[in-house]
């Protein structure tokens, strides 16, 4: 098994992207959750105390059933649970993971869907899982080895938006993955749904020869929201739906 690389706390790699004309970027930290917020106003302290709403609920919830932390398999909740909580088990259920497998996606999805009616240009990045609200095109870079140049992006239109970009890896941060992936990108309408699919695809992806069915079961995943996914191991890569590949 390759040796995992540890982000720095700082994320440095959002130093790569600057905000355009008339936005502001700012970043959001409440305990382990790690937001980079890219808004035409300033939204820092609304995030702040949506971000601290969401988590309360989530670890609430996980207080009176902790299997919801700890489960690598759906686990099912009731109807009177959080919306948040819901939608994670839903989207677990959707591709066979635990529920925090789309803890992130489903946060950076709930604050971006919040405040978007006060900045129609809106980006919320959580820890590598992105939701965007966009009235132009827009380019995110792949950054499958941290230490390395960005080189290789993806064209999103603005008839795309919004849409989530969630990635998986097994060899940058401190999420868990059953794969050996460097990197499975997955693009879909909703951030839950694309956080616990690219978790689903990456922990697939153990050699060079299984890139070719992670590719072919993400095509049957349409219709669960999957629209695009972008997966790299080594030096090889694999690319299928609607995914522009730029470079940068």
């Amino acid at each position: 098994m390759r040796k995992k690389i540890h982000l720095n706390p700082l994320r440095t790699y959002r130093e790569l992207y600057a905000p355009d004309k008339n936005e502001l970027g700012y970043q959001v930290v409440v305990e382990e959750s790690d937001l980079w917020i890219v808004s035409q106003v300033d939204l820092k302290n609304e995030t702040l105390d949506q971000v601290i709403k969401l988590r309360a609920q989530i670890k609430a919830y996980i207080d009176l059933h902790p299997e919801f932390l700890t489960s690598l398999k759906p686990v099912s909740v009731p109807k009177s649970a959080p919306s948040i909580i819901q939608k994670m088990a839903h989207a677990g259920k959707l591709f066979d993971v635990g529920p925090m497998a789309a803890v992130a996606g489903a946060i950076a999805h709930e604050v971006a869907q919040k405040f978007h009616p006060l900045s129609p240009n809106l980006l919320v990045e959580n820890g590598g899982d992105v939701y965007m609200y966009s009235t132009k095109d827009r380019k995110i870079g792949l950054l499958a080895h941290p230490e390395d140049n960005l080189y290789l992006g993806l064209l999103i239109p603005k008839q795309d938006f919004p849409c989530a970009l969630c990635s998986s890896s097994a060899t940058i941060g401190h999420s868990l993955s059953l794969g050996q992936g460097d990197l499975v990108v997955v693009k879909a309408r909703d951030g839950a749904i694309a956080d616990a699919a690219a978790t689903a695809l990456n922990n697939k992806l153990q050699n060079r020869g299984s890139l070719s069915r992670v590719l072919k079961t993400a095509k049957e995943w349409r219709g669960k929201g999957v629209s695009g996914v972008f997966a790299q191991l080594d030096e090889h890569v694999g690319i299928w739906g609607d995914m522009e590949i730029i470079t940068l």
